[in-house]
């Protein structure tokens, strides 16, 4: 997209409201427009308003200034009870800021936060909309093609404003502690979404056999949440696993991929991560999204998935077998091996 001089009155702005309400991969993944914000409005305050899921990321966004964490009613799954003063207490927060950017994915619309923005008093509101919102953005984009990157969708955002972008790949800041001094493969097989979890006592089986291929050890992480389905990874590992689940703060677990020779990991926050620092991937990639909306751009990454008539279905859980990630282990020890040869055979030019 053609970049255009930044112009009033968004030269203006000194406080500014950024909403991006999902998870945390979603969050790292609006970082190449936070940074490109903060360069283009040096002098702004920037507050990063997202889910209390989301808000953990917050630390890896060097660019914000202030985190909002609030669970909107808007994207709620049934949870929230009905309760007017709850809301109003929201519009309350929201005032003051001079302008709101609200970044959503393909399927969401902004015009629920802009709505909110607007009785608050916020006098710039900025969106992407499949809709007609009438006065609700006073700066609305029309519609990105559903098959744009979701970094892409954030920056063409941005962009449409005039903000200038010179760097679209991923990054964050984190924690410069090395858990673990010697090699090691990171392993993350859980996520939160049912219908995007491969087998985990499969990831362990390859995560195993690389291990003795390899002689390094693999670091087998997770939340708290995840201890009570970690039994048979860590008899599989056995003594080849270093247990590190529900031990990390967001910032460890990013420093721990970043020092990795290899992440093993389903389609969650763990890739967005090793895409912003680089880090050799293999990915099980669910059939739930397609893979051009979401998938690493910067790291050296192999996406396994099984082809089946349902995908992309976006679902929460599968109704079927989760066919789409039918993958062997064998197949994962054998990508993960070409990605490491190739990785050395680079290092070795250079």
């Amino acid at each position: 997209m053609k970049n255009f001089v930044l112009s009033h009155p968004w030269t203006s702005v000194r406080n500014l409201l950024v909403m991006r309400l999902d998870n945390i991969g979603d969050v790292i993944m609006t970082s190449p427009a936070l940074r490109s914000i903060k360069a283009n409005l040096p002098e702004a305050r920037i507050t990063l308003m997202a889910s209390p899921g989301g808000s953990i990321a917050a630390p890896l966004l060097p660019w914000v200034d202030e985190v909002l964490s609030w669970r909107v009613l808007w994207q709620d799954l049934g949870r929230l009870a009905f309760d007017p003063a709850r809301e109003w207490e929201l519009v309350t927060k929201l005032r003051g800021f001079d302008a709101v950017m609200i970044f959503t994915s393909f399927n969401q619309s902004p015009h629920p936060a802009a709505f909110v923005s607007c009785l608050a008093g916020i006098p710039l509101r900025l969106g992407e909309s499949k809709e007609t919102g009438g006065m609700m953005l006073t700066h609305e984009v029309s519609a990105a093609p559903d098959e744009l990157h979701q970094v892409e969708r954030n920056l063409r955002l941005i962009e449409s404003v005039g903000f200038e972008v010179h760097d679209r790949s991923l990054s964050i800041q984190h924690s410069n502690l090395k858990l673990i001094d010697s090699p090691y493969i990171v392993l993350n097989p859980w996520t939160s979404c049912q219908s995007r979890n491969y087998d985990a006592k499969r990831f362990a089986i390859a995560a195993r056999q690389l291990a003795e291929i390899t002689g390094w050890k693999i670091a087998v992480t997770g939340v708290e949440k995840d201890r009570d389905r970690a039994g048979i990874v860590l008899e599989v590992l056995g003594d080849t696993a270093i247990d590190l689940i529900g031990k990390t703060s967001l910032s460890e677990l990013a420093a721990l991929i970043a020092n990795a020779e290899l992440m093993l990991s389903n389609n969650t926050s763990t890739m967005h991560i090793a895409d912003a620092t680089r880090t050799l991937s293999v990915i099980l990639f669910a059939g739930t999204e397609l893979e051009c909306q979401w998938q690493p751009r910067d790291c050296v990454a192999r996406l396994l998935r099984q082809p089946t008539e349902c995908h992309p279905c976006y679902a929460f859980q599968c109704p079927y077998q989760l066919e789409c990630l039918d993958i062997e282990p064998g197949e994962i020890v054998r990508s993960s091996l070409e990605l490491l040869e190739k990785d050395q055979k680079c290092l070795k030019l250079l």
